[in-house]
């Protein structure tokens, strides 16, 4: 018999990458913060002691959860090369040339041989949905009854109505923590539609190196594709 295997839609909870937002299976949203890492060993204990205080008090003003990952990825120099070459190209001397070109066959072949990590610090924050059912909502899980196109089209406009009010909520939470993380010298940026869809695909294919410059796919079923390389 052989052996079934689970949709690759099934395993990513991520239906819709919009307005810098990603939208899951169960109508929640998620922003992403990408977070700059500060060296807390070479701080001296006052500040050390000043960071630790502060950071106690940044979590203590949350009345809901957060999510803090750090993502450990092998480190893409493929567009550093490529700069590279575009300099030897450009260089007259021939001397200088050369050097170039030894240049970056020892990086390439430094990294190939060594496994050079690069770290990054990424922020969660959630906002879900509300439990409360509204009549769209239950009418739609009432399959023998017939729509009519204006009430298809005002469970359209209310399911707009319903994302630009949540989405609205979570610019609030997403402000109140990028204020609280540069209280305490970390500096934050929002992930925009291609960050998101280049942070995912690296996500799901943890034996590649860090993938770059991917197309943002108009639909859920081609976002579903990206699991593979």
């Amino acid at each position: 018999m052989p052996k079934e295997f689970a949709n690759a839609q099934t395993l990513v909870a991520v239906k819709d990458i919009r307005d810098n937002v990603l939208i899951l299976n169960d109508g929640g949203l998620r922003q992403i913060l990408m977070v700059n890492g500060i060296n807390f060993a070479l701080r001296s204990e006052v500040e050390q002691n000043t960071i630790t205080a502060g950071y106690q008090n940044f979590l203590n003003t949350l009345d809901f959860p957060l999510q803090i990952l750090i993502h450990s990825r092998k480190i893409n120099i493929d567009e550093y090369l490529i700069k590279l070459a575009s300099r030897e190209q450009a260089e007259l001397s021939p001397l200088l040339r050369s050097q170039n070109s030894e240049y970056r066959e020892f990086i390439r072949g430094f990294v190939e041989k060594n496994a050079i990590m690069e770290k990054s610090f990424f922020v969660v924050i959630p906002w879900f949905p509300s439990a409360i059912p509204t009549k769209q909502t239950i009418m739609r899980f009432i399959p023998f009854l017939k729509h009519s196109k204006e009430e298809n089209d005002a469970a359209a406009t209310d399911k707009e109505d319903s994302f630009e009010e949540s989405l609205e909520q979570l610019k609030d939470r997403v402000e109140q923590i990028s204020e609280g993380l540069s209280s305490i010298g970390l500096d934050s940026v929002i992930l925009d539609n291609k960050a998101l869809a280049e942070l995912l695909y690296n996500f799901y294919n943890p034996e590649s190196i860090e993938k770059e410059n991917i197309n943002l796919p108009d639909t859920q079923d081609e976002m579903s594709h990206k699991n593979t390389p």
